[in-house]
This record gives structure tokens, sequence and C-alpha cells, in this order.
């Protein structure tokens, strides 16, 4: 068929010359699921990323299910950090830059990643883990409930389970953690932690929110 403006012959589209990729239904299912589970703040940029990170063969930012109330925009969640970890604890020693392009992904606030690199005197690499307790204590009021977050974090249990981790880790987190308060000294972190081994023991060298926020637990921190 001749166009009317050009005078040459052009394709006529019609249902039988758009061929659909077997695949791209199921592609979409899949895209609106995570698009509903993760409620991103900025769903063009959270589209690119996902879609990105699918060709990349990388892990998508997804949450694993719906996080209510969901997090207002630029507000950093604990559904946000799980993200996060998803697709940066693999790596170990991070780029900054990297964290930045994740960050952007999932539109939290710059502020607060400079905030909390500057309180980790992060330069431009740095272990996750350290970045992550930090990220962690921003939504919590005290060093207990950090540790909390972090098991649910970084626990392999099934949601709704103990959140246990390997009792290595969590000695690290909490170290770390404890000198960035003043009124604990490693002498409290050595008393605490000697308190928690023989019950870690019992629990195959596990240890979750219950070893460290029971009645007769020791607690984490003085001031707790």
């Amino acid at each position: 068929m001749q166009s009317a403006l050009t005078g040459q012959d052009e394709p006529i589209y019609c249902s039988q010359q758009i061929k659909i990729p077997p695949q791209l239904p199921d592609m979409l299912k899949k895209f609106t699921k995570a698009a509903i589970r993760t409620q991103p703040t900025d769903l063009l940029q959270w589209s690119y990323a996902y879609f990105d990170a699918l060709s990349q063969g990388e892990q998508p930012p997804i949450k694993e299910r719906l996080e209510l109330p969901p997090p207002a925009e630029n507000i950093l969640s604990i559904g946000l950090l799980k993200i996060l970890n998803k697709q940066l604890r693999p790596i170990d020693t991070i780029k900054k830059s990297l964290l930045l392009e994740k960050w952007k992904n999932l539109n939290l606030s710059r502020e607060k990643l400079a905030e909390l690199c500057n309180l980790g005197n992060f330069q431009n690499e740095f272990k996750w883990l350290e970045f992550l307790c930090l990220a962690c204590s921003d939504l919590s009021p005290n060093l207990t409930e950090t540790m909390k977050i972090a098991c649910s974090i970084l626990t392999k249990d099934e949601e709704g389970g103990p959140d246990r981790i390997i009792f290595s880790l969590f000695l690290d987190l909490y170290r770390y953690l404890a000198s960035f308060d003043d009124s604990i000294d490693n002498r409290y972190v050595d008393n605490v932690i000697q308190q928690l081994e023989p019950e870690v023991e019992k629990s195959d060298g596990l240890i979750g929110p219950r070893h460290f926020t029971g009645p007769i637990s020791p607690k984490l921190s003085p001031e707790f």
C-alpha cells in the first residue's frame, strides 16, 4: 500500500504480523506481582532497575512480601534493607558507587546515604555488613532492637521463624555496633558474650533475638 505522503510502499501492520514472544505474558505477570509486593515510590526508576537486573542475571529489587504500612517516599525500611542485602551481601566489600546505584533504584534519600557513610567513615570501598549495621541502627531506638533487625535481615530461617544467624557473625556485628556507643566498653561486651555462649551452644552455634531479649538474657547495652 502506498503512503499518501511519500508515495512509497509501506508495510501494513495487523495482528497476524505482530509476533509476541511466548515468554512475555509470564514475564509481565511476574513484573506486576513484584511491583505490587515492592510498592516502589518511583515506579519508572524501579522498573528500569528490575528489567536491567534480569537482563544481567542479577538479583532484581524485589521485596519478599508486601510491607505494611508501605514506607513513605525516600524513607528507608526493613523491607528495603532486605532488598539491598540480597543484592549486595554476596559482594562482601562493595564500592560506594554501586551502593549509590542500588540506593537510587529504590528512590531512597541521598542525604540519608551520605549521613550513614559519614557515620561509618565509609569511603570508596567498605564492608557491606558494616554499612548494613548502621542502616539497621537508623531504624531502631537502641542496640538490642538494632540487632533484632539485623538478625531478621540476615537469617536463613523462614519468615516468622526464630531469625537465627551464626554466632560468629553476631559477634562481629555486635562488636562493631558497640564501638559506636560510649556506654559500652570491651569488658562489658566480653561479659555479654560469655553469658550468651552456653545458650548458643545448645542451639548448634546459632543465635536469635530470643537469646538476648528474654527477661533473664544478658543486656546488649547497659542502658537498655
